[in-house]
């Protein structure tokens, strides 16, 4: 049996692992191959380079004669001087990058350090504390971002009558500052006199004016800023006209108008900050065009605008695809409950859906379907089917639905657990018939109401035909025609059986029950157990239609009619009337619903003029 080989000695074994000095060798050499590849040289750098990195021919005297850095540490030292140069040199895009000989002292060789003393080549250096090139300095400072957008704050100098319209309006700007010429302070105090709704605006507006400039103090010059009075979304400042800003306007155009003279002041304004977007924000469509004319940015103010479009606005239906029974399958359920026939519905279209929205599924060969939305729980839906008010038997004071529109809004205004209704359609769809008939039916046949109250806001159309004499109803009388007309109507069709006698105790009696009031002393009021019907609805502001509707009390119900098509308020159009805001707010609440009749069913000689005048 042959004998193991004997052990090697010490001084034999193979070294399987390098040293540390042999792994700080190799790391040194990594850190200088990697400086040297990624850092751009020009030729003089790179002469310099190869001249510190060969190998000096002086025989270098051993470290511990000299009593210098070994070489492994002057090696680190180069890395590290080389590392910090590097970055240095990147901070700064416009100055070369520096000799690495110059970055490498202890590589080259210094008086004292255990090495020659070794001449690089003559290297013109650029100091390192050179400001940067001017084409990076010329490039502006990006702006911080915003809500709305990067860029400076917009200056809105606002016309007198965006406060007169709102006198909230000073603090609708969020982000932006706000500019008040003084005349727009002199036309505030020409109109706070009276008890005119453009009146309390501007007294309104008058006493927020005077609360912010007392927050500061003496001094507003600087400016006051708009969260002062706890209105956190405006982060903007209000500035007051302190100085005269004299500008040229074009030839010809009075210099003594107010019009004229916020004019002048947003040409100034724009004059002495170019940088900023100053904006005339104006109700008045001919002050904006002159400020366009005049080469100056105008808007409207439109932050009381719910909607942009009229076409938007919510109708109360909705048309149920074609194929909704096929998707539904048979995963509908269905059941029937106090005459009425309910189905919990699911999928995609119960995104859609709102309480009390009516729907209909109607397709050639297949029954009808009309019901409304009772319950919404995530993804599923109950739908009840309606009342057919278009069948006699269930006619309103002897009214019947003529289309399916007209019998969603019977649903509505015959339910009990819906308290406030709203109607929008065009003259002639039956808005002020089914309502009255509806109130009539519930106040003297169930006498769930005790009363009808009618109201409507009284803009004329015309010319205004002075103060009428006579009680509150007499003076209301003329603004009434509708409901004299509705009534007469109602009256013919309920008593025609009973004579002659029979019709005018009818009259009597409904009259007896129907109040006529005015909306210029509803404020304070509190109605019980009444039906409240608003006429002209669309003519109303979304402040007063507030005021109107916070008047119902417990058991009241409701009831706004309007046509937006026909708004005779000044400065209200169909995306900021009260009807609609009221519309836009009400939608999918559980006790009120909202119906937009879309045919007319006067007369076909009134059909006819709505459609081609």
């Amino acid at each position: 049996m042959p004998l193991p080989p004997p052990p090697r000695r010490k001084a034999d074994r193979v070294q399987l692992k390098p040293s540390p000095r042999a792994r700080d060798a190799e790391a040194d050499e990594r850190v200088l191959d990697a400086l040297s590849a990624a850092s751009p040289v020009s030729a003089g750098e790179g002469d310099a380079a190869a001249v510190s990195a060969a190998p000096s021919s002086s025989p270098a005297p051993a470290p511990a004669a000299t009593g210098g850095p070994s070489r492994r540490t002057r090696r680190r030292q180069a890395a590290v001087g080389a590392v910090e140069t590097a970055a240095a040199d990147t901070a700064v895009a416009d100055t070369a990058a520096a000799p690495i000989a110059e970055a490498l002292p202890q590589a080259v060789g210094t008086p004292g350090n255990g090495m020659p003393p070794t001449t690089p080549p003559q290297v013109p250096a650029t100091p390192r504390t050179t400001p940067a090139t001017p084409a990076r300095a010329a490039t502006p400072r990006r702006a911080p971002h915003r809500r709305h957008g990067a860029g400076p704050r917009k200056l809105f100098v606002l016309d007198t009558n965006v406060l007169m319209h709102d006198p909230s309006s000073l603090f609708r700007f969020e982000e932006h500052d706000i500019f008040l010429p003084m005349i727009v302070l002199e036309e505030l105090d020409n109109n706070k006199k009276g008890m005119s709704e453009v009146a309390r605006n501007a007294r309104q507006a008058s006493r927020s004016l005077d609360a912010l400039a007392a927050h500061v103090g003496g001094d507003i010059r600087p400016g006051v800023p708009l969260s002062a009075l706890g209105n956190t979304e405006a982060t903007g400042t209000l500035f007051f006209q302190t100085e005269p800003l004299p500008a040229e306007l074009p030839a010809g155009i009075p210099q003594g108008k107010a019009d004229n003279q916020i004019l002048s002041v947003v040409q100034a304004l724009k004059a002495r900050h170019p940088e900023r977007d100053v904006v005339l924000v104006s109700k008045d469509i001919n002050m904006r065009i002159k400020a366009r004319a005049l080469g100056l940015a105008a808007e409207d103010y439109e932050n009381d605008k719910v909607l942009d479009d009229a076409e938007l606005l919510y109708t109360g239906t909705l048309a149920l695809p074609a194929d909704f029974w096929a998707q539904q399958g048979q995963s509908v359920q269905s059941w029937q409950q106090g005459g009425h026939t309910f189905y919990r519905i699911t999928g995609a279209v119960v995104d859609a859906l709102l309480l009390n929205q009516f729907v209909y599924y109607e397709a050639p060969g297949e029954p009808p379907l009309y019901a409304r939305v009772v319950e919404l729980r995530g993804r599923s839906a109950v739908l009840r089917t309606v009342k057919d008010y278009t069948h006699l038997k269930n006619a309103v004071w002897g009214v019947t639905a003529r289309n399916r529109e007209q019998n969603f809004a019977l649903n509505l205004l015959m339910d009990p657990e819906v308290d406030f209704v709203t109607l929008a359609g065009t003259a002639g769809t039956g808005k002020t018939l089914m309502a009255l008939a509806a109130g009539l039916t519930q106040v003297l046949d169930e006498r769930r109401y005790t009363e009808i109250i009618m109201t409507r806001a009284t803009v004329s159309v015309g010319e205004d035909i002075g103060f009428l004499p006579g009680t509150e109803e007499e003076k209301m009388g003329p603004w009434m025609g509708a409901l004299d007309d509705n009534l007469e109507f109602l009256a013919k069709g309920h008593g025609n059986t009973a004579g002659e006698w029979g019709r005018a105790a009818t009259n009597d009696l409904i009259r007896s029950r129907i109040k006529i009031k005015s909306m210029n002393f509803m404020r304070g009021r509190t109605f019980l157990n009444k039906y409240v019907i608003i006429d002209e609805a669309q003519n109303l502001t979304p402040k007063q239609m507030k005021t109107l509707i916070t008047r119902a009390g417990p058991g009241t119900k409701l009831v706004c009619m309007g046509n937006l098509a026909q708004i005779d308020t000044p400065y209200l159009t169909e995306g900021s009337s009260g009807l609609t805001y009221v519309v836009d707010r009400f939608k999918g609440w559980p006790h009120g619903g909202h119906v937009t009749l879309a045919r007319g069913e006067r007369s076909r000689l009134a059909d006819f003029a709505s459609e081609v005048l």
